[in-house]
């Protein structure tokens, strides 16, 4: 899967945006703009986990599905409050932001491939986002070691280039080469387009940061 989308990971290396957290330059209202929009995001997220957990009677990935969508709810979403927190953003603007176009065919894309998919497919839609952040957090963080002690996106940077989050990323990597032992190629091309459509999707969400739309 990482092969075929070699490219688009390299491209995410070079974004306006991810630069822009790596040399502390980010405008922060290019930042806040993301922050509302990934908060929105991240709960279509554990709706992807919570479909891919009713497709199995497998307990390691109702285990992992169940552990994401808490990890979701009261891990990464904390990071975020805590911005929000910090910018004054307050819940009454959070629950009246307009989820993007962008964020919205994202989400639409996991989630019917989530519902109408097996196992497989949910894992391969997820695993995009979950493993391209730790691509990028760990980038930021040997190129631009400073980075990780920026007073602002230093937490982002540390959250997502972190043993934790690599650790969670390791299990979810472990199970889905598991369950891909013994398909067939037919399958395999699914799960690899699946998984090259997401990681699209994650260009054009930076995109969206970035150009605030």
């Amino acid at each position: 899967m990482l092969e075929e989308s070699e490219n688009i990971w390299q491209s995410y290396l070079k974004h306006p945006f991810i630069l822009g957290l790596a040399n502390g330059n980010l405008d922060i209202k290019k930042f806040r703009f993301y922050l509302l929009q990934d908060y929105l995001y991240l709960f279509d997220y554990a709706k992807v986990f919570a479909h891919t957990l009713t497709k199995t009677d497998n307990k390691e990935i109702m285990s992992l599905c169940s552990f994401s969508i808490n990890n979701i709810l009261n891990g990464e979403m904390k990071i975020h409050k805590g911005y929000m927190s910090r910018m004054g953003i307050t819940d009454d603007e959070v629950e009246n932001v307009k989820l993007s176009l962008t964020n919205l065919s994202y989400t639409s894309y996991m989630l019917n491939v989530a519902e109408h998919g097996d196992e497989t497919a949910g894992l391969a839609a997820i695993l995009s986002c979950a493993i391209s952040y730790e691509f990028i957090g760990k980038w930021i963080a040997k190129n631009y070691p400073d980075s990780v002690n920026h007073e602002f996106y230093g937490e982002w940077v540390s959250g997502y280039s972190g043993e934790e989050y690599a650790s969670a990323n390791r299990t979810l990597e472990n199970l889905m080469n598991k369950l891909c032992e013994n398909i067939s190629d037919e399958k395999a091309k699914k799960l690899i387009d699946i998984f090259v459509i997401c990681s699209e999707y994650e260009y054009k969400f930076w995109d969206m940061a970035w150009n605030m739309e």
